[in-house]
């Protein structure tokens, strides 16, 4: 079994686990009640991210995505201290071609970014932009 292999299914298990507590309210509420536990879930996440820039796993993404919009229901966390902590590359365009395929994730993330207010930084992700804004599902 190859290395690089067995991080993606650790990593994809460790992301279906993770996105199984915050599903659940009591679980949603445990993460976001300490920012030290907020913020380390959100540089797990990014670390995860700049992984799958380079390795390609689009279910992967997939559960990373709805664990950001999930974090985005808690009214302490949701709002401000997940915007700073979302990865830009989240926005550069960087995962244009998962968007591309998948119609459900492009549509969780433009609704995370609306949540939190992101506001795309001009001459950044114009794929990105193309794909949100004529893509629609």
């Amino acid at each position: 079994m190859k290395h690089g292999y067995l991080i993606k299914i650790q990593s994809q298990v460790a992301t279906f686990i993770v996105q199984k507590i915050l599903f659940d309210n009591e679980g949603l509420e445990y993460v976001c009640a300490s920012a030290e536990r907020f913020t380390a879930l959100g540089r797990g996440f990014g670390n995860m991210l700049a992984y799958l820039a380079v390795k390609h796993s689009p279910r992967l993404f997939k559960r990373i995505i709805r664990c950001y919009l999930r974090l985005s229901d808690d009214p302490r966390r949701g709002g401000d201290a997940l915007r700073r902590w979302l990865p830009r590359m989240l926005t550069d365009g960087t995962f244009s071609t998962y968007l591309h395929d998948d119609p459900t994730t492009r549509a969780w993330l433009q609704q995370l970014l609306e949540k939190v207010g992101v506001i795309r930084v001009p001459g950044f992700g114009r794929e990105l932009d193309y794909l949100m804004n004529n893509l629609r599902i």
